[in-house]
């Protein structure tokens, strides 16, 4: 009885953990991005997304999962990760990261959309008047995300 009661136990709880929705590592040179195809390299602009089912959508650019957004809508969207731009290989969530939109930082695909952790740190790479600091939801609104 003891044996049965351990094993049903334990065939729960690998059934709660298997049920787990994450992230997946963006394989850098390896994975190619869902919307353009291109291999992601850039650590600085990768991002990527996990539907409420846990389907994930890697991305080389940021430019590229909001494009993607705009096409397909984002209500069954679970995580959305943007890479910061301070911190190579490191994402952060989308929704509270502060990006920006500068000539001076080229981005992948040419939109020079770059993703930061931290205000401050986009707010000091601003250099000039055309610079513009974007919130989750304003940056959604300006590729007319749904």
């Amino acid at each position: 009885m003891k044996k049965s009661t351990l094993a049903i136990f334990a065939a729960m709880l690998l059934l709660f953990t298997a049920c787990t929705i994450e992230a997946e590592k963006i394989n850098y040179g390896a994975d190619a991005c869902h919307f353009c195809k291109m291999t992601i390299v850039d650590q600085r602009h990768a991002a990527q997304y996990v539907t409420q089912k846990g389907k994930q959508f890697k991305y080389d650019a940021i430019e590229c999962l909001l494009n993607e957004l705009s096409e397909t809508g984002s209500e069954n969207v679970k995580i959305v990760l943007v890479s910061d731009y301070m911190n190579p290989g490191v994402v952060t969530d989308a929704t509270t990261a502060t990006y920006l939109v500068s000539e001076e930082i080229k981005s992948p695909m040419g939109a020079f959309l770059t993703g930061f952790a931290k205000y401050d740190e986009a707010k000091d790479f601003m250099k000039s008047d055309k610079d513009k600091l974007y919130t989750w939801q304003t940056i959604k609104q300006k590729f007319s995300v749904k």
